[in-house]
């Protein structure tokens, strides 16, 4: 078999993509008496998938080869049938024969994958800090398109509903078990590459958005950061630092830092959420050295979907109305392409 040239990833949070059945964990506004029926869910299926027949375009001078991307993330999906629907129904010709699904039990919704490529291996990573248990958990796929190994990520952090500071002991808890990870397959795998993606409800400039006074879990290389990060025990286990460069390397920090690379940071702009009148990137692709060593997948560019029919006249995105059935989802998608090199 000839090996595929490119390789295009999508991260969308569809905004609760509830199933057509009512099983009593669904908020308020998915249940029968609120109007959710099975043919607004129907309905809802189509208009997705029609939308990622819109992310496989490439960038501007260079050619798209495929119709649809090859691995989707999807966040805020209630089950694992949601996934099957999807790749069942509209997308059927299009070859998503393999899927994955994780949650915590009880929650109301969780995270999955479509994936036009065998997934070779799946882990699911819960997350505690003390007492408490983040509501979803990491879900680690590894899909090998011409042989060569790529290890996705997909994540739904905690979000800030409860206080900034307060919930951020959660998300700094879910970058410490994915900086372990990147260490453990750095360690056993050297040069394979990794790419954390999902809505982690934290901005790529958190830090400097709360006036550089607070340890985030996504920390810009900076000396301030880096100093605030030293001065506080584990932090640097416990935070992932973003970089605008590739390879992406330490700058401020200690050369053992886990460093990523951020296209926030890098080349995207104004936001994939818009919140109370601005732009917010809080959904992303975070890139391991891997991609950036001339050899096997390589980044070759992210965009953030600011368009139709994911955007509307106002250019924010569409928000999702279960009771009238329109728009598609509150978040915008990113598209992640590699190369094969």
């Amino acid at each position: 078999m000839e090996e595929p040239a490119l390789f295009t990833a999508a991260e969308w949070n569809v905004q609760a993509l509830f199933d057509g059945q009512e099983k009593g964990n669904e908020y308020g506004e998915y249940l029968g008496a609120a109007g959710w029926t099975p043919e607004k869910y129907t309905a809802r299926l189509t208009a997705i998938s029609q939308a990622l027949l819109q992310m496989a375009v490439m960038p501007e001078g260079k050619t798209a080869q495929k119709p649809v991307p090859d691995l989707v993330g999807f966040v805020e999906i209630e089950n694992a049938r949601v996934l099957e629907d999807l790749a069942g129904g509209a997308l059927s010709k299009y070859g998503y024969s393999w899927t994955a699904f994780a949650n915590v039990p009880g929650s109301p919704l969780g995270i999955g994958f479509l994936s036009r490529f065998p997934i070779e291996e799946t882990k699911v990573h819960s997350i505690t800090a003390g007492k408490e248990t983040a509501p979803r958990p990491v879900l680690e796929l590894r899909v090998a398109p011409g042989g060569k190994p790529l290890v996705f990520m997909l994540c739904h952090w905690k979000s800030k509903l409860g206080g900034d500071n307060a919930t951020e002991v959660l998300r700094r808890a879910s970058a410490r078990v994915i900086q372990r990870r990147l260490r453990e397959i750095k360690q056993t795998e050297p040069g394979t590459p990794v790419i954390i993606m999902g809505d982690l409800n934290e901005n790529h400039d958190e830090f400097s958005r709360r006036s550089g006074k607070y340890l985030c879990a996504l920390l810009p290389d900076t000396p301030g950061a880096a100093a605030l990060a030293g001065r506080s025990r584990g932090a640097l286990r416990e935070c992932l630092v973003l970089s605008g460069e590739n390879p992406p390397r330490a700058s401020a920090f200690p050369d053992d830092a886990c460093v990523l690379y951020s296209p926030w940071a890098g080349e995207l702009e104004d936001g994939s959420y818009y919140y109370q009148g601005g732009w917010e990137t809080i959904d992303h692709f975070l890139l391991s050295d891997g991609l950036f060593d001339g050899a096997g997948w390589e980044y070759s560019g992210c965009r953030v979907l600011n368009q139709e029919p994911f955007t509307g006249a106002e250019g924010v995105p569409i928000a999702y109305n279960p009771r009238t059935g329109r728009g598609l989802s509150d978040h915008l998608p990113l598209v992640l392409h590699l190369e094969n090199r």
